[in-house]
């Protein structure tokens, strides 16, 4: 009977369940278990829970920046045993992504030891690494003793957790976040402190403010292995929808050799990839002959940094092999942004703006509540320091009563009732210590009660205004940013066209004319017969009536043009780029070729080589103001063009040349001055900067040339009614930058005013054009040298309304007057 009764109630016990609603409901369980505490970061400290523990244990443990390292092994055993029940090997793991520079843009944990390498080198064992909390990781904890954020039982009810740390720094957003969980990943990249920084200081003071204008402060990713990111467009559709794909390309350089040969060097790669793995994928190239070209690789790497030598073949072209590179290796590489993130415990997918709104709103409550646990412990301290205050102020009735009291209880009540004090005020007195008594002492106390009363208005003040809540938050980012921020690693550059075609186009220079309303074109050299002095010259383009040729230069096919307009700035084009065109033909648009707003006229154009930090731009407006800045700093302009020198309103870009920073500078008006004074006078300065005084000007005078000064050549002066005159450079004495500059040419109605000038000698030639487009090719010694103060020869003879508007050298690749490089 008892038996059949237990039967009976287990019966009752079983619970009918359709299989496909419980699988249902098991599968959300683990489903929300896994997106929830494993695979996604919060948005509010951009942390996953193993991270947030690891982080917490340390810090429970002491294990501060100014403390030393202690076993990794001793670290996974307190954050498994207290916190995170899932495995060592999920901690460990965790922790050495946490100390790699490759892996973290900011680590979180400084570690002694062996931590692997960009190489896919494993970590030792936990047994043999040690580590501790690096300082940026400490302001993620910063106040988190104070009441900032919530804490919940851990998994077996014993200790308190946090939820989610303080976050002084916006660490979703710096060090990046990647995760698989059911049905969705999370992959965001890490980004530059200071720049974040910034984007959250403008969000402050713009709270509307959409993705294009944070993007002002926060261009795209920064990666801590550097290298590049190919287009702003992909950036910016991934911070617009939280969703994008951005390439990723190595940094490399061409670097030639004594032999004659040329080696490709990559200093730098994309971030995520392995370096042995990239290495065998190269080898592989080379020996299956698939990139032409390549003939051996070295390894150079070393503490220092990554150097990769890929050695080419003497005929070899290194774009193309470099190109190879690019389409069949890890050099060039993508990276999938996904801004997920857990929004109030659900999976949400972010645009940029949201990421750093949940972020401030995160840090306005660790504020607010800090601000309210500061001032209930001030005011708690207050009231007792306004106790002990009535007790030094009747010291000897608070005595007496103490002494005739029988018990500290007694005692205790009677300060209650006889001094009207709370009970916390009477057991301080009785708890406080004779050496109190002293006058000292009693003045510690009033200087810390007044103290106190200011940091309670300050705290009241704080709490009862939004705005210094925010006032709050700004200076303390600005305190992180300035103790923790550096230099951009990843440099974001215009996606560029394989340039392959460069290598079928021979190297020769080319005769590159521009027209005033803005046609360009190139033609060879030897398009134009030499000619004597003061011969009628020969058409060279192919004008409107209104139209005239404005710029005139010679350079390789192969060269860089940097074209700079009146406004300052600078855009960039290969020559071969530039449609070969005949002598009469007009050419092509340059709308066609450069993005310049309409706004903008060409005012000088500069042949380059290659960008190198070793010689400098030096930039001359009419106005006589100089500028001079490294090279490499114009070496990857937009296609819609950068700045490139500040220029203020009615002034203009008239001349830029190139320099090795240690040169003697002529700057010519068109009024027959002319100024000498060393480069050295000149600082260098950033690309967008205004620059210095180089001449002093009168009103109705504006500068129309500069030059470096070449001891063994002269200066030609050609006035716009066709005569010039040769005038040796040592006739110019050198003057500070700044001055008024001494005579030049004699310039007046017949003669002219001055249209340009150039370096020259016995040897050379030079073309001089018109305004109505004649160009005259005559040689330079028959030019006789005169001095300053003389008004020159006839070198062209003009028809009736024409004037010379421009003159250029003609000199091989090798005799460039510029100093090409």
């Amino acid at each position: 009977m008892v038996e059949q009764k237990e039967k009976a109630e287990r019966r009752e016990k079983i619970i009918p369940v359709n299989i496909e609603d419980e699988m249902q409901k098991s599968y959300l369980d683990y489903a929300m278990s896994v997106i929830v505490g494993r695979a996604l970061p919060d948005v509010r400290d951009g942390l996953k829970p193993v991270h947030r523990r690891i982080l917490y244990a340390m810090y429970d443990m002491g294990m501060t920046a100014n403390k030393p390292y202690k076993k990794s092994a001793r670290i996974v055993g307190e954050t498994l045993g207290k916190y995170h029940p899932h495995g060592d090997m999920a901690v460990y793991d965790t922790m050495v992504r946490l100390v790699q520079e490759f892996a973290s843009r900011y680590p979180f944990i400084d570690g002694q030891g062996n931590w692997g390498s960009i190489d896919g080198d494993a970590a030792a064992a936990m047994r043999y690494t040690e580590a501790r909390l690096a300082p940026i990781s400490e302001e993620m904890l910063h106040d988190i003793e104070k009441e900032t954020v919530d804490f919940s039982l851990n998994f077996d009810e014993s200790l308190q957790e946090p939820r989610v740390l303080p976050a002084g720094i916006p660490s979703l957003l710096v060090n990046g976040s990647s995760g698989i969980a059911v049905g969705m990943a999370c992959n965001i990249p890490p980004h530059n402190l200071g720049e974040v920084i910034g984007g959250l200081l403008y969000l402050i003071d713009n709270p509307e403010a959409g993705v294009e204008e944070l993007m002002e402060h926060i261009p795209g990713p920064d990666f801590p292995t550097g290298a590049f990111v190919l287009g702003n467009k992909a950036i910016k559709t991934a911070y617009r929808t939280g969703r994008g794909i951005i390439k990723m390309r190595a940094r490399t350089n061409i670097e030639e050799i004594k032999s004659g040969k040329a080696n490709i060097v990559i200093s730098e790669i994309p971030f995520q990839v392995n370096k042995s793995s990239l290495l065998e994928s190269i080898a592989g190239l080379i020996r299956s002959g698939r990139v032409e070209g390549a003939s051996d690789l070295r390894d150079e790497s070393d503490k220092d940094g990554i150097r990769i030598i890929v050695e080419l073949k003497r005929d070899a072209e290194p774009r193309t092999v470099l190109n190879q590179l690019n389409k069949h290796t890890q050099l060039q590489s993508t990276f999938g942004i996904i801004l997920l993130a857990l929004v109030h415990g659900q999976p949400r997918v972010l645009n940029l703006s949201q990421m750093l709104h949940h972020y401030l709103d995160h840090r306005r409550v660790v504020v607010v509540r800090r601000s309210q646990f500061e001032l209930r412990g001030a005011e708690k301290r207050a009231h007792i320091l306004e106790g002990l205050k009535v007790a030094l102020k009747n010291l000897d009735a608070v005595i007496k009563t103490i002494r005739s009291a029988s018990s500290p209880e007694a005692a205790r009540e009677k300060l209650m009732i006889n001094f009207k004090l709370s009970r916390e005020q009477a057991q301080a007195i009785l708890d406080m210590r004779l050496q109190r008594l002293t006058r000292l002492e009693r003045d510690k106390i009033d200087a810390e009660y007044l103290e106190l009363i200011k940091n309670i208005e300050r705290l009241q003040a704080i709490l009862g205004s939004e705005k210094k809540v925010w006032e709050v938050i700004k200076e303390e980012l600005l305190v992180i940013k300035d103790k923790y921020s550096d230099p951009r690693r990843t440099e974001i550059v215009e996606e560029e066209e394989e340039l392959a075609i460069e290598d079928l186009i021979a190297e020769e220079d080319m005769i590159i004319t521009i027209s005033h309303t803005g046609y360009i074109k190139r033609l060879p050299v030897s398009t134009y017969r030499r000619q004597a002095r003061g011969g009628k010259g020969v058409t060279g383009a192919g004008t409107k009536e209104e139209d005239f040729i404005e710029h005139f230069f010679i350079a390789s096919t192969h060269d860089y043009i940097l074209v700079f307009t009146d406004g300052g700035r600078v855009y960039w084009v290969k020559v071969y780029e530039i449609p070969q065109a005949g002598r009469l033909s007009k050419g092509k648009a340059i709308v066609n070729l450069l993005r310049l707003n309409s706004q903008e006229s060409i005012s000088a154009t500069i042949p380059v080589r290659k960008f190198d930090s070793r010689h400098f731009l030096l930039m001359a407006t009419e106005k006589g103001v100089v500028k001079k800045t490294n090279l490499e700093a114009y070496s990857r302009p937009r296609k819609g063009g950068i700045a490139a020198i500040k220029i203020d309103e009615e002034d203009k870009l008239v001349n830029v040349i190139l320099t090795s920073g240690k040169e003697e500078i002529l700057l010519a008006t068109r009024q027959g001055k002319c100024i000498r004074f060393s480069e050295k006078d000149v600082r260098p300065i950033a690309r967008a900067a205004r620059g210095v005084k180089g001449i002093r000007l009168t009103k109705e005078d504006k500068v129309v040339g500069m030059k470096i000064v070449q001891k063994e050549m002269a200066l030609l002066t050609v006035t716009n009614q066709g005569y010039g005159k040769r005038t040796q450079f040592k006739a110019y004495r050198s003057q500070s930058r700044g001055g008024s500059g001494v005579i030049n040419i004699k310039v007046g109605e017949r003669k002219g005013s001055v249209v340009g000038i150039e370096s020259v000698k016995d040897e050379d030639e030079v073309m001089i054009i018109t305004a109505h487009g004649m160009i005259i090719r005559i040689p330079i010694k028959p030019i006789r040298v005169m001095g300053r103060s003389t008004q020159g020869v006839r070198l062209i003879t003009l028809k009736s309304g024409d004037q010379v508007r421009a003159i250029a050298p003609v000199f091989s690749y090798e005799q460039d007057a510029n100093g090409k490089v």
